[in-house]
């Protein structure tokens, strides 16, 4: 136990001596952490008031993701959210197949299929191999980003065993138009764009957005072009009816140029990824509710390259996937306190790959499946007084290969005196295998079963000084079973349901709005694994400090990583590292404003995926116009 307790004494001490970081012009843009009074939609689908929730919600605002001028959302969670982790490998680009990066993990639950993206509700994942599309989620996307740390398979289903990040789309809420344009360029011949028009008249409203960002990378053979587009038409039917639908593409051209130990050729990905949906919601004073239809699609042209001494690929891989379903849900007042949320999901998925000879153009068949989930589910939370809300839910998940699943949750939110907050939280996570699991590759084994876990947590958080300081801080207990590991059976390598996961530990955040000026915030995670997995940090720190004055602004933050797996196993090692990041921008005119950012400006070597190495120092400067 003292090695339990002498880590968490030093996260909250850390992050209780954060320095000072400046607030924007709007100074509810900083990440928050249970904020009080704070609006969110993912920990029950419906519109609710995070105080009333008992799982551990962090949200990122719409402010806080322009001021860092990024086309990924994932470099700005990584920072803003504690225990999650994402992997990187370059200045830009993430890629796919073998050598790829953007992989997430929370608590250390991430792995290829076991954190859940989503798109105003609406799951996004490749539909054979199972896995999130890290180059598709772009900032210019979101209005803000929910990340639900910890399972959430009551309301979302499989892959949500680690938790959820949900991207609510942009919307225009006044009439009129804005238009705005970001402009950048930097390190390693790095070109960053985007445009977005946003525009209401009455009851019609639209968002269109358009991107390319390319970069040349710190290593050769290592490019990276994406090319984004994505527009949101909506109407307001009446005052409770509205309707809305959205479609978004983004292509991406990637090259792997592998490990430094072992460089590969010709290593190239070539991505086009889609989704569409159309959504009918009604929001009445007593109920409101949402019926949605979704379509995501993917195609994969790939060449998994040569070493050196090796001839080049004869053939390429290619696929294409699918992700069609249906989503209903109902949430009701029936009496005073309570609220009654009822559920259906339909998820048909799926697709198929082949190689394609390069000299003949033969096409070599590969997998060709698809499969049906069926689920409903039902969350039920009860308010008694102005002291206690209790929370149960149950979902009911049916998939046409591995069976029927039972999936319970249930917590209490006490709400103290002094704008304090307790809640504790006991949820079950799970995962069915994969397509690319049981049918694709020698690993695989049609008879796998679902992976399990369950996941133990209490939280406290309050505000203080007028709602100008928050705090807070969680542990957490986590086990399961059932993971699926690739071992050796009779000679060759198969998938099997033999891993085990034991994870405790906790998290911590704070936020000091000193003045119209000032402003300081800062987390702290620190994880203990039993059987450790790859990118998922010991310790966890980021200190922030932002100032704004006349027509400056500047922001700046360290993120200090300590305990980071790169591989496990017989030749486990660790990377520990600092990265100081700093931001300013100058207001040139009411339309206009130039900027420029410095990344790791410590010029730290250090490795995120093993064979690796991150560049040093980065620059990039531009010009943000709005109009």
């Amino acid at each position: 136990m003292k090695n339990f307790y002498t880590p968490l004494l030093t996260g909250i001490l850390l992050a209780a001596g954060v320095q000072m970081q400046a607030e924007t012009a709007d100074t509810t843009s900083v990440s928050r952490n249970y904020a009080l009074d704070e609006v969110v939609v993912t920990g029950t689908r419906n519109e609710t008031d995070i105080r009333h929730l008992p799982m551990t919600l962090s949200v990122v605002g719409r402010p806080e993701l322009e001021k860092r001028y990024e086309p990924s959302l994932l470099p700005i969670l990584n920072e803003q959210i504690p225990g999650l982790f994402t992997t990187s490998r370059g200045v830009m680009g993430y890629g796919v197949s073998t050598g790829a990066a953007g992989g997430i993990s929370v608590r250390g639950i991430g792995g290829s299929a076991q954190m859940l993206v989503l798109i105003d509700g609406h799951p996004q994942y490749m539909g054979l191999f199972g896995h999130p599309i890290a180059d598709a989620y772009q900032t210019m996307l979101a209005e803000r980003v929910e990340v639900l740390r910890g399972p959430a398979s009551v309301l979302y289903g499989s892959n949500a065993m680690g938790g959820v990040i949900n991207i609510v789309t942009r919307r225009q809420k006044e009439d009129g138009v804005q238009t705005s344009v970001n402009l950048g360029a930097g390190s390693y011949g790095t070109i960053q764009t985007e445009a977005t028009n946003r525009a209401r008249k009455g009851r019609f409203s639209s968002v269109v957005s358009a991107s390319y960002n390319r970069t040349d990378g710190h290593r050769a053979d290592m490019g990276f072009e994406q090319y984004g587009g994505y527009a949101k038409l909506g109407y307001d039917i009446s005052d409770v009816w509205n309707v809305y639908g959205d479609v978004n593409v983004t292509h991406f051209n990637a090259s792997n140029p592998g490990p430094v130990s072992a460089p590969l050729f010709d290593n190239d990905s070539r991505i086009t990824r889609g989704m569409a949906s159309f959504a009918l919601q009604n929001n009445y004073e007593r109920t409101s509710g949402a019926l949605s239809v979704f379509y995501n699609w993917g195609r994969h042209k790939i060449n998994d390259g040569y070493a050196a001494g090796e001839s080049p690929q004869t053939s390429l891989f290619n696929s294409k996937d699918l992700m069609m379903g249906v989503s209903w849900y109902q949430s009701a007042t029936l009496f005073t306190g309570n609220r009654l949320t009822l559920g259906f999901d339909y998820q048909h998925f799926g697709g198929e790959s082949w190689n394609r000879v390069i000299a003949s153009g033969e096409k070599e068949p590969g997998a060709d499946k698809k499969q049906d989930e069926f689920a409903g589910y039902v969350d039920i939370r009860q308010n008694f007084g102005g002291w206690l809300s209790a929370n149960v839910g149950l979902r009911v998940d049916h998939h046409s290969h591995v069976g029927t699943e039972l999936v319970p949750q249930g917590g209490l939110a006490f709400h103290l005196p002094q704008n304090a907050e307790l809640k504790a939280m006991v949820s079950k996570g799970f995962r069915n295998p994969t397509i690319r699991e049981m049918y694709m590759f020698p690993p695989q084994n049609p008879d796998l079963k679902p992976e399990r876990l369950m996941n133990y947590e209490l939280s406290f958080s309050q505000k203080l000084l007028e709602n100008r300081l928050q705090y807070g801080a969680n542990l957490y207990y986590i086990n399961g079973d059932n993971m699926i590991m690739t071992v050796p059976v009779e000679g060759r390598p198969m998938n099997v349901n033999t891993g085990e996961i034991e994870n405790w530990g906790i998290e911590t955040n704070i936020a000091y709005r000193i003045s119209p000026r000032w402003s300081a915030n800062a987390n702290y995670s620190w994880l203990h694994m039993e059987n450790p997995v790859l990118a998922a940090p010991e310790h966890k720190l980021y200190v922030g400090a932002d100032f704004t004055q006349g027509r400056w602004g500047v922001s700046s933050g360290i993120q200090y990583i300590k305990g980071l797996y790169t591989s496990t196993g017989e030749t486990e090692t660790t990377e520990d590292f600092t990265l100081w990041n700093i931001r300013a921008s100058y207001r040139l005119c009411r339309y206009a404003s130039l900027y420029v950012k410095g990344e790791n400006i410590l010029a730290q070597r250090y490795e995120i995926m093993a064979g690796y190495p991150m560049p040093k120092a980065t620059f990039m400067g531009g010009v943000h116009i709005n109009f």
